[in-house]
């Protein structure tokens, strides 16, 4: 008679509803400081001053704080920067990714064992700041928007993961492709890539949500604000209470009309910096188990 292990049998009736309220109480811890979020940016002034900071109680509504964020100001250029950032560099790592681990994981590729122990050395000893300063600074990348994705353009982690998925996929595809007269780029473009289509998913949301939510970079090698991604200025209005409105005086108001509060600015922006990541997610999170755990098994 055989027995399955604990976590492959079914769970009896109380246990079911105890991971079931547990599971419950996981998602409202989630969801609840998000709907606060959501629901502060979307309220007036009465609203928040009633609610003396976050609202919880819907009360009533304006998109105000959102129509003052993109009304051409420094949260719209942001929010461009940001994308463009996120979109160029994303393809430029999984490009250069895909290439390098392709070439790893192939035994007989030249220089094969001496540059895998480089990489895998990196997770050991970091560069530091004023050595990848004194770098960006040399190439010319100062105030340039390429110091704020060729700094980062490949991570050593997803190097390793995705050439241990296709050290995965039998040598003898490649073996009978070579035979047909394919090239080694014809075989990863025609053959490994169409393989790993969970894994080269799961690796390009790593570096999106990588350089969507990069801002340490910007602060360090952009002089001018108008070059800013979103998370700096997120961190600049949010954190450190800076205000993004030039000319704003102290009874709130620009050329005589009345300012949302600021709360519920700050708010608005946070929003605006999580929905990407919140509409990618779902259609990558059924490649995770596929594409990262099945991919880490051989190394």
């Amino acid at each position: 008679m055989t027995t399955s292990p604990a976590w492959a049998e079914r769970p009896s009736r109380v246990g079911g509803l105890i991971k079931g309220a547990v599971l419950t109480l996981i998602v409202a811890c989630v969801l609840f400081p998000i709907y606060m979020v959501v629901l502060t940016s979307l309220s007036t002034q009465e609203a928040v001053s009633e609610a003396g900071g976050l609202v919880t109680v819907p009360g009533e509504l304006s998109l105000a704080a959102y129509a003052e964020l993109f009304s051409g100001g420094v949260v719209t250029r942001s929010v461009l920067v940001s994308l463009g950032v996120t979109v160029v560099g994303t393809a430029l790592s999984l490009s250069v990714t895909v290439l390098a681990a392709y070439g790893l994981s192939r035994p007989g590729s030249l220089m094969h064992k001496p540059m895998l122990f480089l990489i895998l050395l990196t997770f050991l000893f970091g560069p530091g700041i004023i050595p990848n300063y004194l770098l960006v600074s040399s190439l010319g990348l100062i105030d340039t928007y390429w110091s704020l994705i060729l700094p980062g353009v490949v991570t050593a982690f997803n190097l390793v993961v995705m050439r241990a998925f296709f050290m995965n996929i039998p040598e003898e595809i490649g073996d009978s492709a070579r035979i047909d007269g394919a090239s080694e780029f014809g075989i990863l473009m025609k053959i490994v890539l169409p393989m790993s289509k969970g894994v080269t998913a799961v690796i390009g949301l790593f570096y999106a949500v990588g350089y969507w939510n990069s801002f340490f970079n910007a602060v360090l090698y952009l002089n001018d604000n108008a070059k800013w991604p979103l998370q700096v200025v997120l961190r600049q209005y949010v954190l450190q209470g800076q205000s993004l409105f030039v000319g704003q005086t102290g009874d709130s108001t620009i050329a005589g009309q009345a300012l949302p509060p600021s709360l519920a600015i700050q708010m608005a922006i946070v929003v605006v910096a999580l929905l990407p990541v919140l509409f990618v997610y779902p259609f990558v999170q059924r490649h995770f188990t596929k594409g990262v755990i099945i991919g880490a098994v051989k190394g």
